[in-house]
C-alpha cells in the first residue's frame, strides 16, 4: 500500500512509523503549512497513491476531501472540528464516486467504549433517579472542545437519555485523551472510563481503516469498520 500523509504532525509521524513497520510505502508527506495548495495542485500530488490519511486541521478538511476525490484516492479522515461540514463532505464523495472513512476517534478501544456506553444508556434510560454526564480531558494543543469523541458519546447517550447531558472539557499538559461517562444519583454513582495511554492507538486505527477502505466506494464511519471486523470475528468463532 502506498500511503499519502496529509498533516505531518505528531499523528502523521506515528502513522508513518507504524505503516513502515507493517511494510507499507510512504509517498507524499505534507505538513499543515505545506498543505495549503490549490485543490487541483493537491489532487495532482495525490495521484498514484493507494490511500491518503489526513490528520491536519479542521478548516482544510473539505479541500483535502475534494482533492482526494479528484485524484481517485480513498481518504481516511482523522481530523476533528469539521462536523458542521459533514453533509458537504458526503456530497463531494458521492459526486466523484470516491471513498471516505471518518471518525471522531480512530482508537479501536474507544469504538468498543461507544458500544459499552450504548448498552449502559439502555439500562439507565428508564431510571429517572440517575442523571448522565460526560467529562473529557486532552492536551493543551487540542483546539476543539468538547472533543469529537465527547460529542459522539453524547449522541450515543441521547438515544435513551432524554434529559440534558452536560459535558465538561479540560485542556492541559500532554494528556493523550480521557473520556468518562457517569450516571449519578443521590444514592450512588457509576462511571465508565476510557483512558488513552498514548496516541499510538489512534494511528493503529487509522492504518486499519486505510487498508479496509481500498477498493470501496462511499462514506463510512470508523465504527462501521469496527462493526465489520467484530462481526467477522464472531462468525469465525461459531
Amino acid at each position: 500500500m502506498k500511503l499519502a500523509l496529509i498533516g505531518y504532525g505528531a499523528m502523521g509521524r506515528l502513522v508513518e512509523t507504524q505503516a513502515e513497520a507493517a511494510g507499507d510505502q510512504i509517498g507524499i508527506k505534507l505538513t499543515s503549512n505545506e498543505s495549503d495548495q490549490d485543490v487541483n495542485e493537491l489532487a495532482a500530488m495525490l495521484r498514484r497513491h493507494d490511500v491518503a490519511v489526513d490528520f491536519s486541521v479542521g478548516p482544510a478538511v473539505l479541500r483535502n476531501i475534494e482533492a482526494c476525490a479528484l485524484a481517485g484516492v480513498p481518504l481516511v479522515e482523522g481530523t476533528t472540528g469539521w462536523k458542521d461540514q459533514e453533509s458537504r463532505a458526503k456530497e463531494i464523495i458521492t459526486e466523484h464516486s470516491s471513498a471516505l472513512v471518518y471518525g471522531a476517534n480512530f482508537s479501536i478501544g474507544v469504538n468498543v467504549f461507544y458500544r459499552l456506553v450504548a448498552n449502559a444508556s439502555k439500562l439507565f434510560g428508564g431510571l429517572d433517579q440517575y442523571e448522565a454526564f460526560i467529562e473529557e480531558q486532552h492536551h493543551s494543543r487540542k483546539r476543539d472542545a468538547p472533543s469529537g469523541t465527547a460529542l459522539r458519546l453524547k449522541s450515543v447517550l441521547a438515544e435513551f437519555i432524554k434529559r440534558e447531558i452536560p459535558v465538561a472539557s479540560t485542556r492541559a499538559g500532554e494528556i493523550p485523551g480521557t473520556h468518562r461517562v457517569g450516571f449519578d444519583s443521590a444514592a450512588d454513582q457509576i462511571t465508565l472510563t476510557h483512558m488513552a495511554r498514548s496516541r499510538e492507538g489512534f494511528a493503529a486505527g487509522a492504518l486499519l481503516a486505510a487498508h479496509w477502505i481500498i477498493g470501496r466506494k462511499g462514506v463510512f464511519e470508523f465504527s462501521e469498520v469496527i462493526d465489520e471486523i467484530l462481526n467477522s470475528s464472531h462468525r469465525s468463532t461459531e
